[in-house]
């Protein structure tokens, strides 16, 4: 029969195709309709459109039936059958900013793509709404992202167990297996000041946004942390909000404390406070530079163009929805995967970069640059934050007692940050991903029982757990200056069990040198550690034979723009990882210029390395087997770092940098 129906003979009723089909089909046809005409049972034609296992000739006369009559599935019903919604929730504290827009652009455009609706609720930046949003908005989808909730750790706890599936966006849970995807925040607010540093500015403002944000902590953190790695700065919280009604109400105090230049929380509130320091006759950058945060698209267009931290914001959305999608796709959660050498992450990290604009320019009292000269020798001095190692004037490392750093991160002292003479950043400090890797530092992940590593531990079974085994470093009576030697730094560390107990008495000792003709410096660690009783000493590639061993002399560097490494097995993660080679070279680029760090080991132990999703490198205690020691029997260990500007190759590595190792500690430090 023709479309119009003008010709053709009539068919049986039962196939559907006749008159009586034609008019139902018009109407839209039923389940009712699909059953008859293919002469099966509703509970049949169900199965077949719900993709249960269904007899094929039976599924075959069902679809193609179904077909001639065009049927469509009611959506309701399908739900009701599979216990599905085919939609998701997600709860934004304010949708009026363009930040969580485009995180929820990026998830309904997945969600969209995977045939998902989505349900969005906003608390209004009040986080005594959010627990009925997350509950109601719960009940009427399948799974749910939570971007950047405002509760507490102990109420989003509570929320995310009875929620799930769920997603966290720029948020995380301390130790926690939740998904979460974010950004380093700290990591970002501490990029934003070293650029304001680079132009001379010595006094810093931060407006600081909501106190309930846990992406407002990150900054704060970072901005501390700043603070401790540049001497004779001043740097001043001003409480502010995420308005730019807040910015513009923000700029008289502002100017209050004379500050030559202010990180604002996000681009809303720099541009509030652009808008009141024009009012005011104050000249951005001339008399202020102003930093925002989130990148959005107005920024490129505020007066003067707005330098900001770029976050990724649809892809933050992107990453959730997969994140979600896994899950729901999923039922019953995943099944063990061989993961990576170090404790897995739940959190993605994505990268931020600074956008350089107009709004930000050299401090009105800024100097002439600085001229080109000999760093001269290192030397160890206190300050009131701890010791600094200086090279010239100029600080290159910091040794902190980590005497504040969280029980379950196995509280040892570290150095951070570290830099090249460039003025590079080469360490990270509590990372959002892995928050119990602090610089470089000395930790074994299992010592009879014990972890000095921090973060969660493997356990077969269960995964990847949080134990109660969390042991510290302390330092006995605080790092020393060797008299006789300003670029010797001496310590003598406790390691105590959780119950207090004695585990190894250590004497700590950081040597520096810097190298001939300005190219770099260089960092020698060497650690014996006696046992204060019979111990084993064990690593993770023992009890979970698919991943990496690590543990000792642990190196967690900086984000970097692009990084490779190469030892004498060959270039490449992939080459170097397990590799007992003596030496690893990594060539790391930051705001595009290169550093080379040469790591020499005493021993031959395995190389852990990882270049993705960061750059960590150090060699592994106990890889291959337990290590042994009877009462009062040393482990020693030791590392010898080469910092040098610019790139170096492989071979100049073998050829030139390894006898200046030598040379420079001794013959040990070549080995």
């Amino acid at each position: 029969m023709t479309n119009d129906g003008s010709s053709g003979s009539a068919e049986s009723p039962t196939t559907g195709t006749g008159r009586r089909g034609r008019e139902q089909s018009a109407a839209g046809a039923t389940i009712s309709d699909v059953a008859a005409a293919a002469s099966v049972s509703r509970a049949t034609v169900s199965r077949v459109m719900n993709g249960r296992k269904v007899d094929p000739e039976l599924a075959e006369r069902v679809r193609q039936a179904a077909a001639e009559l065009d049927y469509r599935p009611s959506a309701m019903a399908r739900s009701l059958s599979l216990g599905r919604t085919q939609a998701v929730g997600v709860v934004v504290p304010d949708l009026t900013n363009p930040m969580f827009q485009e995180v929820l652009r990026g998830i309904a455009a997945g969600a969209d793509a995977e045939g998902y609706g989505v349900v969005v609720a906003e608390t209004a930046e009040r986080p005594e709404r959010e627990a009925r949003a997350v509950r109601t908005t719960r009940s009427r989808v399948d799974a749910l992202v939570m971007v950047a909730p405002r509760m507490t750790d102990d109420e989003l706890a509570a929320a995310v167990a009875a929620t799930q599936p769920v997603v966290l966006v720029n948020r995380t849970l301390p130790e926690s297996s939740v998904p979460a995807v974010s950004v380093d925040y700290a990591e970002a607010m501490y990029e934003a000041v070293e650029h304001l540093m680079t132009l001379g500015h010595r006094s810093v403002v931060y407006l600081a946004g909501p106190a309930a944000s846990s992406s407002n902590a990150e900054r704060l953190a970072g901005f501390e942390t700043a603070q401790a790695s540049f001497g004779g700065v001043s740097f001043i919280s001003v409480p502010c909000g995420a308005t730019i009604a807040d910015g513009y109400a923000a700029a008289e105090a502002v100017i209050a404390t004379r500050a030559t230049a202010v990180v604002a929380y996000n681009d809303l509130v720099a541009f509030g406070l652009l808008g009141r320091l024009s009012e005011l006759g104050v000249a951005v950058p001339a008399e202020v530079s102003v930093v925002g945060f989130d990148d959005i698209d107005l920024a490129h267009f505020s007066t003067p163009p707005l330098t900001t931290v770029a976050v990724p914001r649809t892809q933050l959305g992107e990453r959730a929805w997969k994140r979600l999608h896994e899950q729901i796709s999923t039922p019953g959660g995943h099944s063990d995967e061989a993961g990576p050498a170090l404790p897995e992450s739940s959190t993605d990290l994505l990268r931020t970069h600074l956008v350089l604009r107009e709004s930000t320019g050299p401090a009105p009292d800024a100097g002439a640059a600085r001229e080109e000269r000999d760093p001269g020798p290192t030397a160890w001095r206190s300050d009131v934050v701890g010791n600094v190692l200086t090279a010239g004037g100029v600080r290159i490392a910091r040794y902190v007692t980590g005497e504040t750093m969280r029980p379950e991160h196995s509280p040892r002292p570290y150095l951070h940050p570290v830099r090249a003479l460039s003025g590079a950043r080469l360490t990270s400090a509590h990372p959002a991903d892995r928050r119990h890797l602090h610089g470089l530092s000395l930790g074994l992940p299992d010592v009879d029982g014990t972890s000095f590593w921090g973060g969660r531990t493997w356990v077969p079974g269960e995964g990847m757990t949080l134990l109660a085994n969390h042991g510290r470093e302390v330092s006995r009576r605080g790092p020393t200056v060797d008299p006789a030697d300003p670029g010797v730094l001496r310590d003598e560390v406790d390691w105590l069990a959780p119950d207090g107990a004695p585990v190894f008495a250590e004497r700590r000792v950081l040597a520096s040198r810097t190298l001939p003709g300005a190219v770099g410096w260089a960092l020698r660690w060497s650690s014996s550690l006696v046992a204060q009783r019979d111990l084993t000493v064990s690593g993770p590639a023992r009890p979970r034979p698919d991943a990496a061993g690590f543990g000792g002399l642990f190196w967690r560097f900086a984000p970097v723009e692009e990084g490779t490494v190469a030892s004498a097995d060959g270039v490449g993660a992939r080459a170097c990882l397990g590799s007992r080679s003596p030496w690893l070279a990594l060539t790391l680029r930051t705001a595009g210029s290169w550093t080379t760090v040469v790591l020499v080991q005493d021993g031959r132990e395995r190389w852990f390395v990882r270049t993705q999703p960061y750059v960590a490198a150090g060699p592994a205690v106990a890889w291959d087997a337990p290590v042994r020691l009877a009462a009062r029997e040393p482990l020693d260990l030791g590392l010898t770092a080469l910092v040098l500007d610019g790139l170096h190759t492989p071979a100049a590595v073998v050829e030139r940098w390894l006898p200046l190792a030598a040379e420079t500690f001794g013959a040990e430090a070549a080995r």
